[in-house]
């Protein structure tokens, strides 16, 4: 026989949600409906009836899948990996002024592309020479330079952009990078939270947006270059260790717990949550955490067999470095990514140079010091993902980008390094229905500003998004407006 209902504690009587709720479990199919999508069937209700949220479906048909974001904390310097420049060579330790291009200084765009959050931050002016080689490779010559010579020869599949520019001085880039806006705005939804909002997952047993590698510190916009915002905690991306033994807190029961015995009991909090999730059903916070516990059960099996890099031959192996110690940490990154793409996350976002200061890519000294040991840490996994996802048939359908905050500067800092250059840096990307062996904008002689087909960094959103099938315009949430240079413009001359 059934037991009693019991009182409500504040009023002696039992509230209509809450019988709703314990008398009707058998509706628990029916409210975890509701619920899926980020709980947008229950969000409606209090948006504008003009407005329909994200179903799920692509706006139009996408060209790309999935999305593999490859992210350098700290700030690669653009002129000696993707954008050489023989000039700094020619005028190495000439002052700007001192050369043909000392229109630099007095541009425009040094105003435009700067929101200082850091004042006071001078100009280097004295020329500093590359710190390494560089030449053109593959069949369309694209100049890369030596410290990339496994990613050069993948030069054929990138389409790379040279004409990048940002508005933050600072480390905060990191963050603008992700959201779009100056660190000024606060903790903005990210390009991974809109791709989840608008797509939802490919695997309900694997989150749609998973965080791999060295993130960048707290002081650096932390989780927040891949957080939510405004998007609810439920769109956030998940980070996940690449370690099949231990990729997360919650991967197994714990050795002396039978999975039927783990069973009921998450059966008896989902019972639980459902009751909670009834009575306070516009609860942010709570939607998500009960949809993290429903989602880490279902990880612990799916998580661990994604990572058991066993299961690849030894080939595979070596293609990503991990036979090689300074290539193994990174690499096994690489093939996670891989590994979790074609399982169907969604968004894999990859991050390497983090996890103190403000990244290990920030060259303000001994630059070549630094890059000798960098470069080589990432430059074959890199490659042998590229490789790897081309030999497999996934690369066209998908679309890798190689990103950092900003560049470097063609001026020297402190004799041997470079500072921060929000005013001109490069990115790249392949397949989903990229060009393939293009190079697209420009910068001047010095690598100083982008002065041909600019982007502003929300345009490697937008060519992002449109891939995917995704009008950004059409995911704006009503009582947030964004500005026009948030939603960005895609980047066509790269598209097949």
């Amino acid at each position: 026989m059934r037991k009693p209902i019991p009182d409500c504690l504040t009023c002696n009587r039992t509230s209509r949600r809450t019988f709703l709720a314990d008398a009707g479990m058998g509706l628990t199919g029916l409210v975890l409906a509701t619920m899926t999508q980020g709980g947008r069937a229950l969000a409606s209700e209090a948006y504008h009836e003009a407005w329909t949220p994200p179903d799920g479906k692509p706006h139009f048909t996408p060209k790309a899948k999935r999305v593999i974001w490859i992210f350098m904390i700290g700030g690669v310097s653009h002129v000696e990996s993707f954008d050489p420049k023989f000039a700094l060579n020619k005028y190495a330790d000439k002052t700007i002024a001192e050369t043909p291009y000392k229109d630099a200084l007095t541009s425009p765009l040094v105003r435009e592309n700067v929101q200082e959050i850091v004042t006071g931050r001078k100009i280097m002016n004295r020329l500093y020479p590359m710190q390494t080689g560089y030449r053109k490779r593959g069949q369309s010559g694209i100049e890369v330079s030596d410290w990339w010579p496994h990613v050069g020869e993948c030069v054929d599949d990138l389409a790379v952009v040279r004409s990048m520019w940002t508005t933050d001085n600072d480390h905060g880039a990191q963050l603008q990078f992700h959201t779009g806006r100056h660190i000024f705005f606060g903790y903005l939804p990210t390009i991974g939270s809109w791709v989840h909002y608008g797509l939802g997952s490919l695997n309900d047993n694997l989150p749609s947006y998973i965080v791999l590698g060295q993130s960048p510190a707290d002081c650096c916009g932390g989780d927040g270059t891949h957080g939510s915002g405004y998007l609810g905690p439920e769109h956030a991306g998940i980070g996940i260790d690449v370690d099949p033994e231990n990729p997360l807190p919650f991967a197994s029961p714990g050795p002396d717990v039978f999975r039927q015995e783990q069973q009921r009991e998450f059966e008896l909090l989902q019972k639980l949550n459902n009751i909670s999730r009834v009575e306070y059903p516009d609860d942010p916070a709570l939607r998500a955490r009960i949809k993290s516990y429903e989602l880490a059960f279902r990880m612990q099996m799916s998580v661990p067999e994604a990572l058991e890099f066993a299961q690849e031959n030894a080939e595979t192996r070596r293609l990503y470095g991990l036979d090689e110690d300074t290539t193994k940490d990174f690499g096994q990154v690489c093939l996670a990514a891989r590994r979790l793409s074609e399982r169907g996350v969604r968004f894999v976002q990859l991050y390497h140079g983090g996890n103190s200061g403000a990244g290990r890519w920030d060259g303000h000294r001994q630059i070549k010091k630094s890059y000798d040991a960098l470069c080589p840490q990432v430059d074959k996994p890199i490659a042998g993902l590229l490789k790897d996802l081309k030999q497999r048939g996934l690369l066209d359908e998908t679309l890798v980008v190689w990103a950092t905050e900003f560049g470097r500067t063609p001026g020297a800092e402190g004799g041997s390094g470079r500072d921060h250059h929000p005013y001109g840096f490069s990115v790249w990307m392949a397949g989903g229905g990229i060009k393939a062996g293009i190079t697209h904008g420009r910068t001047d002689e010095l690598g100083f500003h982008a002065v041909e087909d600019r982007h502003y960094v929300t345009d490697v959103h937008a060519t992002v998004l449109r891939q995917l099938g995704l009008d950004a315009r059409r995911l704006e949430v009503p009582g947030r407006k964004r500005l026009d240079l948030d939603f960005g413009n895609p980047i066509h001359d790269i598209i097949a």
